[in-house]
């Protein structure tokens, strides 16, 4: 019988469980899909009690085979979403969107009882208030309804909740809490005084170490039962527990989330700065951040491409970089994509282009993205000296865009690593004694270096 650890990797998508062994291979996987209800408003929202049952049912299964011994458990989830409990333990509201629209007149209100805009946006690590900061959700309940902000007896952050299914205990943990709450005050690193004046820390239960992990009997098992981690703070622990000099960590998707996890200023007070955000480590230290629609930028832009130029829908995989082709473009560069997820001062009114060929046009949409994905990466570093780069996540195979990366940045050292267990796997280096080493990255998450290409 194979000693594991089981995760519960909850993404807004997909809903994966994974068993590693004591050398974090992957021996098992599992997935599923559930499609969105709604809210009391008709907002679309996570489907918890299918969720919840979901959970236990495949751990129950893993349990009463006699394949593994399951020895410890966590959970890696995203972020920005609460689950409130009254005193039985029951679920009181449903589990509320972060893309769920806020009047603004609320957000106005709370913004005059507590300072300027941009003071407090700095202070508590946040670009914008609305309801992907969970302590915005909480304001909300309390003003919007009354009567269910007065039986909750707990709140819980997602991946905490997961962990209370299993154990019953109800505990908040720095990475829950660091990203984009609107609830921490970093400089003081203590919940913001707003927190305490609305009474909001009664409900907030008390906050442990994300190494937190509770032995205990399942149904007949002594198990290791994790508190859960925010899956951005999650899928950096790997890199922070093996590489010994300092890193940014550009983790690309959807987003493009750029992570400094070594800075000396996480808050920043220079107008260039303002749209860094603030994420936590595992032991409550910042983490400087700038995050980009660039994933989702790149799919609007090459699916009009692959319309214009009548090309099927997964040919931009197989684009190569191609050093004449972007030397053309380059020579009397200029900025020809209108962006629809992203605002920026070099983009032209509208979208037009003169390329006959499509390689041509992806390289100049590649180049206009990367020039994009450059500024964010340097908003991170900020004044930090920083030598070393990582890219893992959807970017890190496209050719084109790691060639230019690489060849923006000359003077730094630039790796990609390719590993869909990201968040999964740092939940379970989380809970375990385990001392990663330097050949860590390169033995489970195929680590890759690469140099600039030769200017001829």
């Amino acid at each position: 019988m194979k000693d594991v650890t089981a995760i519960f990797d909850i993404g807004k998508t997909n809903k994966k469980f994974f068993l590693f062994d004591k050398n974090f291979k992957e021996v098992h996987k599992e997935y599923i899909h559930f499609d969105e209800i709604e809210d009391e408003d008709g907002h679309p929202t996570e489907n918890l009690p299918e969720l919840q049952r979901w959970l236990k049912r495949v751990f129950e299964n893993i349990l009463n085979q006699s394949k593994y011994n399951v020895k410890a458990i966590n959970f890696s989830t995203y972020g920005a979403s609460f689950v409130h409990l009254d005193e039985n333990g029951e679920i009181l509201t449903p589990l509320y969107n972060y893309t769920k629209p806020v009047d603004k007149r609320l957000v106005d209100s709370f913004l005059e009882k507590y300072g300027s805009k941009e003071a407090f946006l700095k202070t508590t690590g946040c670009s914008d208030l609305s309801m992907l900061n969970s302590g915005m959700q909480l304001y909300w309940i309390k003003y919007t309804k009354p009567e269910i902000f007065k039986k909750i007896k707990y709140s819980l952050h997602l991946p905490q909740y997961l962990s209370y299914i299993f154990t019953s205990i109800p505990l908040s943990e720095y990475t829950s809490i660091g990203s984009h709450t609107a609830l921490w005050d970093y400089n003081k690193k203590d919940y913001h005084q707003w927190v305490y004046t609305e009474n909001i820390h009664q409900i907030l239960p008390p906050i442990v170490s994300t190494e937190t992990s509770i032995n205990m009997n399942y149904n007949g098992k002594r198990i290791k039962i994790g508190v859960g981690i925010h899956d951005s703070s999650s899928a950096l622990l790997p890199y922070v527990r093996s590489i010994k000099k300092k890193f940014v960590l550009v983790s690309t998707g959807t987003w493009s989330i750029s992570l400094n996890p070594f800075t000396k200023n996480p808050i920043s007070s220079s107008e260039s700065d303002k749209d860094a955000i603030n994420y936590m480590r595992i032991n409550g230290k910042a983490v400087k951040a700038n995050s980009i629609f660039l994933g989702n930028e790149y799919k609007i832009q090459v699916t009009k491409l692959d319309k214009l130029f009548g090309v099927s829908d997964d040919y931009h995989r197989s684009v190569k970089f191609d050093y004449d082709t972007y030397f053309e473009i380059i020579k009397d560069f200029k900025h020809y994509f209108k962006w629809d997820g992203i605002v920026d001062g070099d983009m032209p009114e509208e979208t037009s282009l003169s390329y006959t060929k499509y390689e041509h046009a992806y390289h100049q949409l590649m180049t206009e993205l990367v020039l994009l994905q450059i500024k964010s990466i340097k908003k991170a570093i900020g004044d930090d000296d920083i030598k070393r780069l990582y890219v893992d996540g959807g970017f890190s195979n496209n050719d084109v865009y790691i060639k230019l990366l690489s060849h923006y940045f000359r003077d730094k050292k630039l790796r990609t690593t390719d590993s869909s267990l990201g968040s999964a796997l740092g939940a379970a280096i989380s809970i375990s004694d385990t001392q990663l080493n330097s050949k860590f990255l390169k033995e489970n998450y195929s680590l890759k270096k690469h140099v600039p290409f030769i200017i001829k």
